[in-house]
């Protein structure tokens, strides 16, 4: 049995973790914006050991320290974390307006890092624990369509790059989930293609990898070739290709 804490448990991909964690008799603790979303999670988990929830708004930076603390409190230790929570926000709003951009980056930036600052400590000073945080393909490579978003999650992946180094000595490891683009209520405006993921199996490439605890995982794995050739083009050729360059 293992005790994992999901943050941004209400998220399609996160609720589908969190099933599969119930379905090994794992210790489970959600924390969620959305109250009744996370009920509705809780009921989903039949089989785990034991389900509590805490509802909580990640954006409060100054709160988070203390949301970890209690989370980790009411598990009585944590074995694995997931950091799943984040927004694709309005990419051309935030070319226009510094608020919506700032609302970009704490979402996806500043919010995770508040949280995982607790949470690498209690991981480093247990000597134990597996962190998992959800990031983006958009991270590898500034494009119009979505560059402010992909800011913060390529800084994210940076910061992750030090963590992982830094927790290494302590046994804990760290595993940067970098997702293509998933058929969730989140992309539900979006044109979709044979690209795009499912929540259920791309779930399963989540918890794969962080049992595994390898560095760093595209989900679907495919996304590594593609994210490869993305960042090896030439800047010169990247602007004229549309398919890429593109809005």
């Amino acid at each position: 049995m293992q005790r994992v804490l999901v943050l941004g448990a209400t998220s399609a991909i996160a609720a589908e973790v969190a099933e599969i964690h119930a379905r090994r008799g794992d210790r489970l603790h959600l924390v969620g914006r959305n109250a009744e979303k996370l009920e509705a999670v809780a009921q989903r988990c039949t089989g785990a050991t034991k389900v509590t929830t805490e509802r909580a708004d990640f954006a409060d930076l100054d709160a988070n320290e203390a949301l970890v603390k209690r989370a980790i409190e009411t598990l009585g230790g944590v074995d694995a974390a997931l950091v799943a929570h984040g927004d694709l926000g309005d990419q051309l709003a935030s070319e226009r307006s510094f608020k919506d951009a700032e609302t970009s980056l704490r979402t996806n930036l500043l919010s995770v890092v508040s949280l995982l600052i607790p949470l690498a400590n209690e991981m480093e000073s247990a000597r134990h624990g597996r962190l998992g945080v959800i990031t983006s393909v958009a991270g590898d490579r500034g494009r119009p369509r979505n560059y402010t978003y992909g800011t913060a999650k390529g800084a994210l992946n940076v910061y992750l790059q030090g963590l992982r180094t830094r927790l290494y000595a302590s046994d804990v490891t760290v595993t940067t989930l970098k997702l293509g683009p998933v058929d969730t209520p989140m992309t539900r405006d979006h044109a979709k293609n044979v690209f795009f993921g499912k929540t259920k199996p791309v779930a399963e490439g989540i918890v794969r990898a962080m049992d595994a605890g390898v560095p760093e995982a595209y989900v679907p794995s495919f996304w590594r070739a593609i994210m490869t050739v993305v960042r090896s083009t030439p800047e010169a050729l990247f602007q004229q290709l549309p398919f890429l360059s593109g809005r």
